[in-house]
C-alpha cells in the first residue's frame, strides 16, 4: 500500500501533476487515474466502495474522488445508483474492443463480411464500440453502385446506429451509462435513456437491432452482435437503401445473417440465439443451419 499523504507513484498526494524521482511515474495524476482503473477492473461487475478503494490504494478520499470523477465524466467509470459503489465503466472496456486485444477481429471475420454480402448483395460493415461511438472496423461493397459513404476508421453515435444498438443491447449498462450514450446522440436525432434502453430490450429479444434513415437520409441498416462470453465486441451490419430494406427484404437479410455467420466464426465468438428465433444462451461458432445458397 502507498504511504499516507502520496499516491501509488510515490508523488505527494495533494500534487497531483508532480513529476516523480528516478523510477517513479512522471505524471503522478495520470498514474493515480490507471491504478484505479486496474483497482476497479479487479473489483468486477459488482464493484467496489469508495472507502474501501481509498484503503486499498492508499489515497485520500477526497483526491479519489475527484479522479474517479473524471473517470465518470470520460465513461471509464460508473457508480451503482442504489449502493454508490464504482466499478468500471464502458468506456473503459471499449479500449479493449478497439484495440482487438487477443484477436484481430477485421481479419478474423473478414470472410464473414465477404460471404454476406455475397449472400446479399449490398454493403456490408464490421463496427466495434470507441466510447459513446461506433467505429468502423472492415466493409465489403458490393458489384453494384453504393449510395452511402463509409470508410474503415469513420465513427458515428452508437445510439442511433444499427451496429451501435446491436453491441449496446449486450453489455450489463445501468440507466446512467445508457445516459450517457443517448446524451452523445446528434441534436438532429436526439434518442432519451428511456427510448434506448426500449430499443436495446427490443434488440435482445429478437437477436437483431436497425435503423432506419436515423444515420443517413435515405439509407437503412440491419445488425447482428458477436459475442464473446455473453458480451458484445463486434456487430456485423447490412447497409442498403430505405426504400429497397422494407419489411420484407428486412427479413430476408435476417435469414441470411443467421444462416451465413456462425459457421465462419472463430471458436471463441458467438451470436445471440435470439437471432435464431429461441431465446436462451448465445449461439456458438460452428452452428450450422441450412444455408439459402443463393443470393437475395
Amino acid at each position: 500500500m502507498a504511504e499516507a499523504g502520496t499516491t501509488p507513484s510515490g508523488n505527494p498526494e495533494g500534487d497531483e501533476h508532480a513529476t516523480a524521482g528516478p523510477g517513479g511515474s512522471p505524471l503522478g495524476s495520470v498514474d493515480k487515474a490507471l491504478t484505479v482503473l486496474e483497482a476497479l477492473a479487479g473489483a468486477g461487475p459488482a464493484g467496489v466502495a469508495l472507502g474501501d478503494l481509498s484503503r486499498s490504494l492508499g489515497l485520500h478520499k477526497a483526491s479519489l474522488h475527484r479522479t474517479l470523477a473524471a473517470l465518470r465524466y470520460r465513461g471509464y467509470a460508473e457508480q451503482d445508483a442504489t449502493t454508490g459503489d464504482y466499478r468500471l465503466g464502458p468506456a473503459a472496456t471499449a479500449l479493449a474492443t478497439v484495440y482487438l486485444g487477443e484477436e484481430n477481429l477485421p481479419a478474423l471475420l473478414h470472410p464473414v463480411l465477404v460471404a454476406v454480402c455475397r449472400a446479399t448483395d449490398e454493403l456490408v460493415h464490421l463496427g466495434a464500440l470507441a466510447g459513446t461511438e461506433i467505429v468502423y472496423l472492415d466493409k465489403v461493397e458490393p458489384a453494384r453502385a453504393v449510395r452511402v459513404w463509409s470508410a474503415v476508421g469513420r465513427r458515428r453515435p452508437a445510439a442511433t446506429t444499427a451496429l451501435g444498438r446491436a453491441l449496446l443491447a449486450h453489455r450489463p449498462l445501468d440507466d446512467g451509462a445508457l445516459a450517457w450514450y443517448a446524451a452523445a446522440a446528434p441534436a438532429e436525432q436526439p434518442v432519451s435513456t428511456a427510448a434506448l434502453r426500449a430499443t436495446c430490450d427490443a434488440t435482445r429479444a429478437s437477436g437483431f437491432a436497425t435503423e432506419t434513415e436515423e444515420n443517413e437520409p435515405g439509407i437503412s441498416c440491419v445488425a447482428l452482435p458477436i459475442l464473446r462470453g455473453g458480451q458484445s465486441v463486434a456487430a456485423v451490419s447490412v447497409t442498403a437503401p430505405a426504400e429497397r430494406l422494407g419489411a420484407r427484404r428486412r427479413r430476408e437479410i435476417e435469414a441470411v445473417l443467421r444462416d451465413v455467420v456462425p459457421p465462419l466464426l472463430p471458436p471463441t465468438l458467438a451470436v445471440p440465439d435470439a437471432a435464431l428465433g429461441r431465446p436462451g444462451a448465445p449461439v456458438a461458432a460452428g452452428t450450422r443451419r441450412p444455408a439459402t445458397g443463393r443470393a437475395l
